[in-house]
């Protein structure tokens, strides 16, 4: 079972159950060579309750001219987790928690299914395939962390299934993306090792848990926030590297 810590708010990352190609770190060339990086999961909890944060830390970014990526961790890339009375209690105690510390609203009738996977693999992989339609495209580049947020409310609040392919029907259409095109990524092996690289490389950063902030400058990297933290903390830290 993946461990989350209440104090921190941060979730461990697992070690990689296969082999996958390694990754070039992302460039970045926005601010001479500034970039924040975000590393987290869409079935993460206290990636949720984290999300308001992010979200502000990406407006700062596009305003003070820094480039701001998403990076999908994997907390559980191919599930294996029993769905038993233990597993549900940990997940309902860590919700209302998150909930409480955080604001963050949470639903908890999936807790009431007798079965459920708790593969984080498809959820991760629809990130990355917004990212290649991003790119193909010419979108703009906050619609990977609006997909993101989105993907996060529908399952942490509604309690749908991101396995399904269907789940994403809706927020494809809310966000002006063609679904058609959408679910023809999702499927290709194009999108399956995006989503590896993504995983490689948040390992290449010596990235340990969920939520996990980091600072780029001149090709360097060095931790911003590790766990939850708030916007004005997070903001702060930033505005005194700007600073310096």
């Amino acid at each position: 079972m993946t461990k989350c810590d209440p104090v921190t708010g941060a979730c461990l990352v697992p070690d990689l159950n296969e082999p996958v190609e390694s990754a070039a770190p992302a460039a970045s060339n926005a601010r001479h060579g500034w970039a924040v990086h975000y590393i987290g999961d869409p079935m993460c909890s206290w990636c949720w309750g984290i999300s308001p944060t992010v979200g502000a830390l990406e407006d700062f970014c596009e305003a003070e001219g820094i480039e701001f990526s998403i990076t999908m961790g994997g907390l559980r890339p191919g599930g294996g987790d029993q769905w038993n009375a233990a597993f549900k209690d940990f997940l309902r105690n860590e919700w209302r928690h998150i909930a409480q510390a955080t604001g963050q609203p949470f639903g908890f009738a999936l807790l009431e299914e007798s079965h459920f996977d708790y593969n984080t693999e498809p959820a991760c992989r629809a990130v990355a395939t917004v990212k290649l339609l991003q790119a193909r495209n010419e979108l703009p580049a906050s619609i990977a962390l609006e997909f993101f947020s989105a993907v996060q409310r529908k399952f942490y609040v509604d309690g749908q299934d991101p396995k399904l392919a269907e789940f994403y029907a809706s927020i494809c259409a809310d966000l002006a993306l063609k679904f058609d095109e959408f679910l023809a990524v999702f499927n290709s092996s194009q999108a399956r090792q995006a989503v590896q690289q993504d995983f490689v490389r948040c390992r290449q950063w010596g990235v340990r848990s969920f939520p996990t902030l980091l600072l780029e400058r001149d090709g360097k990297t060095q931790p911003l926030a590790e766990g939850f933290v708030t916007t004005e903390q997070v903001l702060s830290r930033l505005r005194q590297e700007i600073a310096t």
